[in-house]
This record gives C-alpha cells, sequence and structure tokens, in this order.
C-alpha cells in the first residue's frame, strides 16, 4: 500500500468512489515503480547486458560507471546495482533530501530541489569528475529522473550559489511551464542538457531515461538540446525577468560563449562519442496504465490528456466542468466511468502566499466546482509522493468537499486565492501522504463519476 492515511482519506464523503480512485492510483504507481521497470526491461545474460532491444557486451569494457540523478533515481540504481553486482567500478546517484531509498553499492548525496543547494554542486561535481574519467573503451550509465536540473547543478563559475538559487526561485514562481523553465536551466548548468558525453573522452553512454515533461520526449544530460542561449533571453524577456535575474546571470547569458552552448545532434559525432539514449517510462505510458487498471476493476476509463499543462486553479475548473457534463447529461461519455489526466500544471505566486502545490490547487479549485450533491470523485497527485515544497503528495474531493469545510469555518475561496490549499487540506482530512513512490512522472489525475 503506497498512502500512508488511506483509512483517514475513506472516512469522508464518498467511500466507494474514493476507495476506487485510490486504488487506481496505488496500482498505476506500483507499475511505474522505477525500480520494478529497469528489473523489467533489463538483463545481464553471461556478459551481455540487455536494455530492450540495445545489447552490450561488457567484455569490450575496461570499466562500468553508474551516475544518477533525480527524485527516486536511487531505485532505477538499486536495481542496476543487483543487475550489475561488481561490474560497477564507480559511480554516484543524487536524490532529493528526505529520500528513504539508499542505494547498496554506489554512494548517494541528498541535494536541494526545487532550488539547489551545495551539496546539489557537490554530487554535480563528482559526476562531472566521473564523466570525464570515462574512456574510449567505458560504458557510462546515466540514470535520469525529473527533478536532475535542481538536483545535480553546477552553475558556471561566474554565477554563485546565491546568485543560482535566486535565479530558480524566480523561474519557479513566473508560472512558466516546465519546458520554459528548462530553456533557462539548461544553460545555466555544467550539467545542463546534452552536456555528460560532451565531458568524456569517446565513451559509450547509455542513458535510461524518466520523461517528467509535457509531450514525451527524452531529455536531460545525455540528449541534444535544441535550443541556444537566446532562447533562454527570450523566455525570460516573455516573463519580464531578464532584467529581475541577478546580474551575473543576466551577464553570463547575454555573453553566449560559443564553448558553453548546449550539444546539438551533431557534436556527438564531432566528439567521437557513442550516445544511447531509452525512455524507460513517461506520462503517456502511466496514465495508459492507469486506464487499464480502472478497466481491471470493471469500469470504463477515458484518458481525456497527457499532455495536461496551465494553470492549476483554471485546470481544475476544466477538470470539474467536464465531470459535471458527464454526470448530468451523460456526455461525452456514460457514467459510471474513470477520466485520467496527466501533466504538469503551474502556480503563478505574486506576493506572500501560503502553504500548497499545484496538484492541491487543482482540486481545491475542482472541488468549488462540484455541486454539493453530485457524485464525483476528483483525485490530482504529484507522482514522486510530493507537492510542491510540502510533504503531502496531492488530494482527493467529492462533492462532499464544500460543505464539510462551511461547517468547519473554512473560506475555501480566500485559501485558493492565497495558495493556501494545504491548510484546507489537512484540516479536512483529505491530504494525500504517500510512501517513496519510486517513480516522478508528473501528475497523474483520477476521477470518478457514478451514476446518477
Amino acid at each position: 500500500m503506497l498512502v500512508k492515511n488511506k483509512d483517514e482519506l475513506l472516512s469522508n464523503g464518498l467511500i466507494e468512489g474514493r476507495k476506487l480512485v485510490l486504488d487506481v492510483m496505488e496500482r498505476t504507481l506500483n507499475q511505474v515503480n522505477y525500480y520494478n521497470i529497469i528489473k523489467r526491461i533489463m538483463t545481464l545474460e553471461g556478459d551481455v547486458l540487455r536494455a530492450r532491444e540495445l545489447k552490450f557486451d561488457l567484455k569490450k569494457f575496461n570499466n562500468v560507471y553508474l551516475v544518477g540523478g533525480g527524485k527516486n533515481a536511487s531505485f532505477m540504481a538499486l536495481a542496476l546495482e543487483e543487475i550489475l553486482e561488481d561490474k560497477i567500478r564507480d559511480g554516484i546517484i543524487i536524490e532529493k533530501k528526505g529520500s528513504k531509498q539508499k542505494t547498496a553499492i554506489i554512494p548517494l548525496i541528498e541535494g536541494g530541489h526545487p532550488i539547489p543547494d551545495e551539496d546539489s554542486i557537490r554530487g554535480a561535481e563528482k559526476i562531472i569528475s566521473i564523466a570525464r574519467n570515462a574512456g574510449e573503451n567505458d560504458l557510462l550509465i546515466v540514470c535520469v529522473s525529473g527533478g536532475w536540473t535542481a538536483l545535480a547543478s553546477s552553475p558556471p563559475e561566474e554565477i554563485s550559489l546565491e546568485e543560482f538559487r535566486k535565479t530558480y526561485e524566480l523561474l519557479l514562481k513566473s508560472g512558466m511551464t516546465l519546458t520554459q523553465m528548462n530553456i533557462v536551466r539548461y544553460h545555466l548548468s555544467r550539467l545542463g542538457r546534452g552536456k555528460i558525453p560532451m565531458l568524456t573522452n569517446k565513451a559509450t553512454v547509455l542513458g535510461l531515461i524518466a520523461v517528467d515533461e509535457v509531450g514525451g520526449l527524452p531529455w536531460g544530460p545525455t540528449v541534444p538540446d535544441n535550443t541556444t542561449f537566446s532562447d533562454a533571453i527570450r523566455v525570460l524577456k516573455q516573463f519580464d525577468l531578464l532584467h529581475k535575474i541577478p546580474e551575473s546571470t543576466r551577464r553570463y547569458l547575454e555573453k553566449a560563449d560559443p564553448t558553453e552552448e548546449t550539444p546539438k545532434e551533431n557534436d556527438y559525432g564531432k566528439k567521437g562519442v557513442k550516445v544511447h539514449n531509452l525512455v524507460i517510462a513517461d506520462n503517456i505510458i502511466m496514465c495508459e496504465i492507469a486506464q487499464r487498471e480502472a478497466e481491471k476493476l470493471g469500469i470504463n476509463a477515458f484518458i481525456l490528456s497527457t499532455t495536461l499543462e496551465g494553470e492549476a486553479k483554471h485546470v481544475g475548473t476544466l477538470i470539474a466542468s467536464i465531470a459535471n457534463e458527464i454526470s448530468k447529461f451523460n456526455r461525452p461519455f456514460k457514467p459510471p466511468c474513470v477520466l485520467i489526466a496527466g501533466g504538469e500544471t503551474t502556480v503563478t505566486i505574486t506576493g506572500e502566499a501560503g502553504e500548497g502545490g499545484r496538484n492541491q490547487e487543482v482540486a481545491l479549485s475542482a472541488a468549488l466546482n462540484l455541486p454539493s450533491r453530485s457524485k464525483i470523485v476528483i483525485s490530482s497527485l504529484g507522482t514522486d509522493g510530493t507537492d510542491g515544497p510540502t510533504d503531502i503528495a496531492g488530494a482527493i474531493v467529492d462533492g462532499t468537499t464544500m460543505q464539510r469545510a462551511t461547517n468547519m469555518g473554512i473560506d475555501v475561496i480566500e485559501e485558493l486565492k492565497r495558495h493556501n490549499s494545504s491548510f484546507v487540506f489537512r484540516k479536512l482530512g483529505d491530504a494525500i501522504y504517500t510512501y517513496d513512490t519510486g517513480t516522478n512522472l508528473m501528475d497523474l489525475i483520477v476521477v470518478y463519476i457514478e451514476s446518477a
């Protein structure tokens, strides 16, 4: 069982609907756990390492190195340790602080997220060192999960840690999509997109990538980048940040040193590195699994979107509106049914704010738009087990939520304005807490509409 407080969540509201929604979520997360995925897709047969259709004869390599970063990357590493055992020469994994999963062989560093810290840089420097040691007859395996950009980041010499952290903070509060944010962040880290293979001395590189960006395309430090310094500046201008970020950051981006640009597709060939990138999981795969798991429980299930973006409170309103349409008019689907959506919303913060996260804000906004007698349950969950800077993974709401809040004297509209959703859900007992999920594939929304 992944949900810590399942009994509490099933003590209020539409209990049967809540149970179904939570069951679908738990079943899905178990299947996309990184440890389970690696064990399914990778094997060592004699000296041949197989990763789906890829084969690596380890007799041809002098050394095997294993590095990784991102939330729950340690689950990938643990599976690889069990597969490769003493064949791993050296490595390092950078995890988010507070992770309970530990590696058995490879050292693990806990870095700052979503704002990098000294440990993030210390871990990034170790990755850089290992990559530089990897030569023409070596295999470098790189595990990449969402959160890499903060956890495994090292700024250029011109930018101090304080200035680096301030830049990240401004980006996070701007309302940018993750894709837009990363265009900037890729150009501010020595381990930005595509940069690891270029650090090696013609090594063979295997990137094992969990995609946490809308669109489902490979990303990360082993994947060539098609954006430039000028694109990063354009994004900052679009969000009126170019002259709000620290001066050192702005000067570095405007300088646009070609030797510090993110690598492009043909740069690997020029360098002589051999790069193989394998997407082990993404939001699309996760949503399809959720659909199948709901159908195994005997409920028709439909995927609304695997590319959900936008302001969290607006997405919550939209999800509730679709559910209401189905409940009232049997269109576009007939209840009982389950709706699945995945992606990553944003929360734009101006001024002081309370405590919350994008999933909690989606759920709270949805609750505001559910009629009091509706037979609808909506849950939104951060698949890594955390939502924003909180220990809450997400929240669950239904047609009873608003009345229960009113009875407790909670002004939901005011708390939503203050981005203080955690306060509401803790009071209601509708905040979802999970054990380590072992995955990080953006957000998962599950909706159940009962028959009238």
